[in-house]
């Protein structure tokens, strides 16, 4: 079994790391898909006292296993859209939201992290789906007629949520137990 893990540079290092590591100790294969198939920058968001917003700081580096003009989405049995910067630059490319859509319209296992739900409403329709997501894309979220939720995982339908690398555990526990 295969999970297609969709990211790219600036994706958030803990969450990609950690889908890849647990995806492996359950004995399900990750594919990490990238724009390039080459190594990729991952970055740490934080929040620090005396900043309004969460600071970024470089992580660790990944290599991309497949790049997404090679990515058959037939061959895997879920999605997984972790956080960061990358789902905000993988709107911009048409092959990632047909990928996203095979997903969404196929009922396939889809997983959303952090600002994952981003590439979410941008690929199709998230309408009556409740979800959770990092608050500050909350506004974009309820725009694309999906219900917010403020809750470390929501499962709604075929997608599992959370609100960023804080919820990992609760997120993969729901995630890994509908894939198997």
């Amino acid at each position: 079994m295969k999970v297609l893990i969709a990211t790219a540079e600036f994706g958030e290092d803990l969450e990609v790391y950690y889908a890849v590591h647990r995806l492996i100790e359950e004995g399900i294969e990750p594919v990490v898909a990238a724009p390039v198939k080459k190594r990729l920058q991952l970055v740490v968001h934080d929040f620090e006292p005396g900043y309004d917003s969460y600071t970024e700081k470089f992580g660790h580096t990944i290599e991309a296993d497949i790049s997404y003009d090679d990515v058959e989405p037939e061959d895997y049995a879920a999605i997984l859209i972790p956080g960061g910067r990358a789902p905000e630059e993988l709107r911009r490319y048409p092959k990632v939201l047909s990928i996203v859509r095979h997903f969404i319209l196929q009922d396939k296992l889809i997983g959303a992290i952090c600002h994952g739900p981003m590439l979410l409403y941008a690929a199709g329709s998230i309408e009556n789906v409740e979800l959770t997501c990092y608050e500050g894309i909350r506004t974009e979220v309820e725009m694309a007629e999906a219900t917010y939720v403020d809750e470390e995982v929501v499962v709604s339908k075929n997608f599992v949520t959370s609100r960023g690398w804080g919820d990992m555990g609760p997120f993969f526990r729901e995630f890994i137990a509908r894939l198997k």
